[in-house]
């Protein structure tokens, strides 16, 4: 009977196990058939980027035709950074990168602030801004191309009526590269605009009546509250627009061909034009270069960016 009586009050000793980690604990084995939905997008993704990602780094080590290839180690990636046309193309890609970006960044800040103030049609504005994004980047270069042909482009005809001789904007070497430059600013500026609003109207409107209460005007409020509480479309904006500039093709050929001479080439048109001209696997080099490039820039820019928000 005592026996009975101590392993009894023993066992009442120890606290009841909770029930939320009991249940917890019996849920650790879950069902894989959920998991069976991953599969054909994991497919898709391995076949339509994984392999042929792989299979160009191979590729970029011969020098191949649709029906042979010979394995020539580096000898593409010496020959491109040899010669110079193609290593300037690296450098122009970075610059129309660095521009493009910037530009997004500062008039997409500057225009959603804008856009999201009491201001008379603002909704007509807004669609304003982002109506060149709908228009395919064939189409924005055709149009810009005719408005700035030097001679009878509508652009030079209006400097014309000021007394201003207007520059040749896709025929001067100096210029080319930049002209492509502004262009692809006003077409994606839009998608800028469009993410800084989204985050502009997420911002609680308690803090702007707070600063109003202390006494701080519209500089203070955009500088202390606005800002900072922008920073993840700011990493947004600055990711998406610097990936589009360094892998920026269909404008640039569009309205330059990469012309005049090699002004304007980027690592895209060169790309292609060694490919025109049947040099599939210093071609194939250069893309592996251009994706290299990307990641290099942009998976520590984003790990920084990202880490910045955190830490504040």
């Amino acid at each position: 009977m005592t026996t009975t009586t101590s392993q009894t009050g023993s066992a009442s000793a120890w606290p009841a196990e909770p029930e939320p980690t009991a249940r917890k604990r019996r849920g650790k084995k879950r069902s894989p058939y959920p998991m069976w939905f991953y599969l054909p997008a994991a497919i898709i993704y391995i076949g339509l980027f994984v392999v042929p990602t792989f299979t160009s780094f191979y590729f970029s080590l011969t020098r191949w035709t649709i029906f042979d290839s010979e394995f020539v180690g580096l000898e593409n990636f010496q020959t491109f950074f040899s010669e110079p046309f193609l290593f300037q193309s690296l450098i122009h890609t970075l610059i129309y990168a660095a521009i493009t970006s910037g530009l997004k960044v500062v008039l997409g800040l500057l225009i959603g602030v804008f856009l999201s103030s009491q201001i008379i049609a603002r909704g007509y504005l807004r669609s304003v801004v982002f109506f060149p994004v709908l228009v395919s980047a064939v189409g924005v270069g055709v149009t810009f191309s005719v408005l700035m042909d030097p001679f009878d482009g509508l652009i030079n005809k209006s400097l014309a009526v000021f007394g201003i001789e207007g520059p040749g904007w896709l025929t001067d070497p100096n210029l080319a590269l930049y002209s492509v430059a502004f262009v692809d600013v006003w077409s994606g500026v839009g998608i800028a605009t469009l993410i800084y609003i989204a985050g502009i109207v997420a911002i609680p409107q308690e803090y702007f009546e707070a600063a109003k209460v202390d006494g701080a005007n519209a500089v203070k409020s955009f500088w202390n509250i606005t800002l900072p509480l922008m920073r993840p479309a700011t990493t947004t904006v600055i990711i998406l627009s610097l990936i589009g500039g360094l892998r920026s093709f269909a404008l640039i050929w569009t309205m330059t061909n990469g012309g005049p001479g090699f002004s304007s080439d980027v690592l895209a048109s060169m790309v292609y034009k060694q490919y025109q001209a049947g040099f599939y696997g210093l071609s194939t080099a250069g893309n592996v270069v251009l994706f290299v490039l990307v990641a290099v820039i942009v998976v520590p820019l984003f790990w920084f960016l990202n880490r910045k928000e955190v830490d504040q």
